[in-house]
């Protein structure tokens, strides 16, 4: 479903030009999910950006390709682009606060993919639709959060709207960038739980794109890992884990910290329960 060749990106605006991305490469089947991880800097979130086709600055060069179902997001027309972003490409971000609209109800913006990709649907069956989307999210009366505006809801509820929102179309790739770093921790494991279930129940398949390993160990089947804008080392989740070839892997395995059933908080050891 997804290929990526050989992608580099380098900012031009400096006096000396910045590759934030090197030669990388990743591939991605049908209901994959895949985590992308590394510490911050590490050029995985830009790597999500391009995959998603919002990387449009003109001091940006973008080399490579990025084949989604066989067409080329580097190359191809703006208006195919678009035609896929939304309907086929979904995108969560790391902070709902700044993705939502403040002066939108929380149902006009669930719905925005479908006024745009699926314009033979009326504004009932749109909010047919949308309703069924917050259900899905597991958002407590899906009545009062549709009337809503953004800030009337908590971080985490803002966060299952936007979930809601990206996968209202039923997209085949959903890009999860960072999506529970403002959130408290037992929030962000209801968050990863959420994305397990929807992409069982869509089939849809997730790049999960976060620092923090413990979390990537409950979600994906496979890890990549990124450091200075390079690969350095790709497997299964059970195989990085447990036999991890880079030095970079296992420190980031050794800083996960580890609860002892006394209580304490011991790091350095491998895995995390």
């Amino acid at each position: 479903m997804l290929d990526v060749i050989d992608l580099n990106l380098v900012f031009s605006d400096h006096l000396v030009p910045e590759t934030v991305v090197h030669h990388l490469n990743l591939h991605m089947d049908e209901g994959d999910l895949v985590g992308l991880v590394g510490e911050s800097g590490s050029g995985k979130s830009m790597t999500a950006l391009a995959i998603a086709g919002l990387l449009s600055r003109h001091d940006m060069k973008k080399t490579g390709q990025i084949l989604f179902r066989g067409t080329d997001l580097l190359t191809c027309p703006r208006a195919q682009l678009r035609a896929l972003q939304g309907s086929e490409i979904g995108i969560v971000f790391q902070e709902p606060q700044t993705s939502l609209n403040p002066v939108r109800r929380v149902g006009w913006q669930v719905e925005e993919s479908l006024r745009i990709h699926k314009p033979e649907m009326d504004e009932k069956e749109r909010r047919e639709r949308a309703m069924e989307m917050l259900r899905a999210v597991e958002l407590p009366e899906p009545e009062r959060i549709y009337a809503s505006y953004p800030h009337q809801l908590s971080g985490g509820q803002r966060q299952r709207v936007m979930i809601a929102a990206a996968m209202i179309c039923s997209p085949s790739l959903l890009i999860a960038d960072e999506p529970t770093t403002a959130l408290d921790v037992t929030v962000q494991l209801s968050i990863v739980k959420l994305l397990a279930k929807l992409s069982r129940e869509q089939k849809t398949a997730i790049l999960f794109i976060s620092h923090d390993l413990s979390l990537v160990k409950r979600l994906c089947e496979r890890i990549v890992v990124m450091k200075d804008g390079r690969v350095v080392e790709e497997g299964s989740t059970e195989q990085i884990y447990a036999r991890p070839a880079d030095e970079y892997t296992r420190r980031l395995i050794a800083s996960i910290p580890r609860i002892e059933r006394r209580g304490r908080i011991r790091e350095g050891e491998e895995g995390a329960r």
